[in-house]
């Protein structure tokens, strides 16, 4: 089980739209990571598509916005996925609705060299990668008002109480959130926690720049693929629980 870092005191966190509540803010000043690398298994396959394509798709971290339209060959809304695992959804979705260019921030390599290796077996030209905090990314790299949607499905629940300050959907965090979606931009989060999927509904209500396009959770979108993760939570007897919310 990942295990909790000690409290450290930070400095006030930089960049939260006025009004949002102070949950989440050690998220937002570095001083809590709502992640824990581990060691995963690189397979030789996985590394080898670093090695031979990792320019290609992976941008490195910068403080500084990022200029979208160089990023891809041809000029789309860029939809943001924070933890694509091990890509399955990514490619699939991008493969579905190419309408749209995808930038997926993952930090376990693992998972970047899976996604990389079915980008080329599918020829597909509008995904791109940051390996990094996507709180960091957000705060420095995405320009306010740039996105078309955020994709943010079965992040880490953090089950344990203690825990809990390491969620990602958090007041402070939904704000940031906001703040880069284009109006009429979406926010899709997917979970299998119901619990979890209750804290995310009530940041995500908290937030008066969302409206949610349901009265409660969303149905599922038939262009989401479940993967194998999600069959193995219905298997194990948990269900979905997804939140659609638009940008007003």
């Amino acid at each position: 089980m990942p295990q909790a870092e000690p409290e450290r005191d930070g400095p006030e966190a930089a960049g939260v739209p006025a009004g949002a509540q102070k949950e989440g803010k050690g998220l937002l000043d570095g001083s809590i990571h709502s992640f824990v690398l581990r060691s995963g298994r690189l397979t030789e396959a996985q590394r080898r598509a670093i090695g031979r394509f990792g320019a290609k798709y992976i941008f490195p971290f910068t403080e500084a916005h990022l200029d979208l339209d160089s990023l891809f060959p041809e000029k789309k809304p860029l939809v943001l996925e924070i933890g694509f695992g091990m890509g399955q959804a990514t490619w699939q979705i991008a493969q579905e609705r190419a309408q749209f260019n995808y930038l997926g921030i993952e930090v376990h390599t693992p998972g970047v060299g899976r996604l990389i290796i079915d980008l080329e077996r599918h020829g597909l030209g509008n995904v791109r990668i940051i390996q990094h905090d996507a709180i960091e990314v957000l705060k420095t790299m995405v320009p306010p008002e740039s996105l078309a949607g955020i994709h943010v499905f079965y992040p880490d629940p953090w089950p344990k109480k203690r825990h809990h300050k390491r969620r990602l959907m958090q007041d402070t965090v939904v704000a940031l959130m906001a703040e880069k979606l284009a109006a009429g931009g979406y926010l899709y989060f997917v979970t299998d926690i119901e619990e979890y999927a209750s804290h995310a509904r009530a940041a995500l209500d908290s937030c008066a720049a969302l409206r949610n396009q349901f009265e409660g959770y969303a149905p599922h979108q038939a262009w989401r693929p479940e993967t194998k993760f999600e069959h193995f939570a219905k298997d194990s007897g948990r269900g979905t629980f997804e939140l659609l919310y638009i940008k007003r």
